[in-house]
């Protein structure tokens, strides 16, 4: 089945290439040079991923990225943009984009990570989940690596089942909060980097160098891993 990727990006010459780019790989590639027009698309287009650019015309991408969630849409959003400052890509993940990459990046990086993300996407079986040597029951709670139990708590096995329904995604500490701890405990981010810490010393290889849990600087965490 072809995937169709919504590109809204501004810049004639890089639109023209990451079109280029993606259809020669057999993508099929919707293109928007302005936010209305990226919308419009992004709502009626069907779109299975969208690369979102932040500065545009009419309409920015953070009212692209809440519109799209607003309609309850659970497309892949990944933001472009040139803009590095640490508030920019917090609101852009608070509004519901999944990932960013700025600009200038480079073309495998970001293909790659598209593939990954449509890869994620698939629909997979509910109750299992697989990454490295684990195994992780959600309906038994219950966490095995190489089919021996791992002790977790239970706010360890919430955090690492957040972890992997957003495998790939940035993750800022307000969204880890919300989804682990809830909107109506008062939990501060060291508490947050504590159960980090507690989680990486359970399923790391090497604790001091995270192969899952990754940590993005003034953001939060990714957890990288493919499998099931």
């Amino acid at each position: 089945m072809t995937r169709r990727i919504l590109i809204v990006e501004d810049e004639p010459a890089l639109l023209r290439g990451l079109k280029d780019t993606f259809e020669t790989r057999g993508y099929e590639v919707l293109v928007a040079q302005d936010g209305e027009a990226g919308l419009a698309a992004a709502l009626g287009g069907n779109p299975d991923l969208i690369l979102l650019d932040i500065m545009l015309p009419r309409v920015n991408g953070y009212e692209i990225c809440r519109a799209v969630r607003e309609r309850g849409l659970a497309v892949p959003i990944l933001m472009l943009t040139a803009k590095g400052q640490e508030e920019d890509i917090v609101l852009g993940l608070n509004l519901g984009a999944d990932d960013y990459i700025t600009k200038p990046f480079r073309r495998g990086e970001l293909i790659a990570r598209v593939n990954a993300f449509l890869r994620r996407a698939q629909p997979q079986q509910a109750s299992i989940a697989r990454f490295g040597e684990y195994q992780m029951n959600l309906a038994a709670h219950k966490l095995f690596r190489n089919g021996k139990e791992v002790d977790l708590t239970a706010k360890e096995f919430r955090l690492l089942a957040y972890f992997l329904s957003r495998r790939g995604c940035a993750l800022t500490r307000q969204d880890i909060l919300h989804a682990v701890w809830g909107h109506a405990v008062m939990v501060t981010p060291r508490s947050i980097d504590r159960c980090v810490a507690t989680l990486r010393a359970k399923i790391e290889p090497a604790r001091h160098n995270p192969e899952y849990i990754q940590t993005i600087r003034d953001i939060g965490y990714r957890f990288e891993a493919d499998g099931e």
